[in-house]
């Protein structure tokens, strides 16, 4: 199923659902990020997704990351909260959806690189070369959050 993100476009349809969802931002050991070319838009973006009513929100991201990529992760702390009404993802099936997502910094600890149906291709990124990926800015705006090592997480 496809999907579009839409940010503070006039042109965005009106949403018809609230998700909670979780993502991270995955570092190997070489501090190099996690990136998963998304199936649905073909863009690049940290592994995540939304919560079950079993889950807990740090619970949502390890399972996440691990249906999606294969690995097992642990979180390590909380990069911040992105719940801006301006973000908006449109569904080939008609859900439009407003996500309220929670962001958190995970280490690897386990399993193996896996491409998922959810996505095309896995890629280790240095942070450096982070500029030269295409992806939607609220992705971007993540890890930026991530880099900048805040003391404490954003509120947003």
């Amino acid at each position: 199923m496809t999907r579009t993100e839409y940010y503070d476009d006039p042109a965005a349809p009106e949403p018809n659902s609230l998700v909670v969802a979780a993502s991270a931002v995955v570092t190997d050991e070489s501090g190099r990020i996690l990136l998963q070319r998304r199936a649905d838009s073909g863009l690049w973006a940290l592994p995540g997704g939304g919560m079950e009513m079993s889950d807990s929100l740090p619970g949502t991201a390890v399972r996440e990351v691990k249906e999606e990529t294969g690995l097992d992760v642990e979180i390590t702390g909380l990069v911040g909260t992105y719940t801006d009404p301006r973000h908006v993802i449109a569904y080939a099936d008609g859900e439009v959806r407003r996500q309220f997502n929670v962001c958190f910094r995970a280490r690897v600890v386990g399993g193996s690189l896996a491409i998922s149906e959810e996505s095309t291709e896995l890629r280790f990124v240095a942070p450096e070369d982070l500029a030269g990926i295409e992806m939607h800015d609220t992705q971007r705006l993540r890890l930026g959050h991530f880099l900048e090592e805040r003391a404490a997480p954003y509120l947003g």
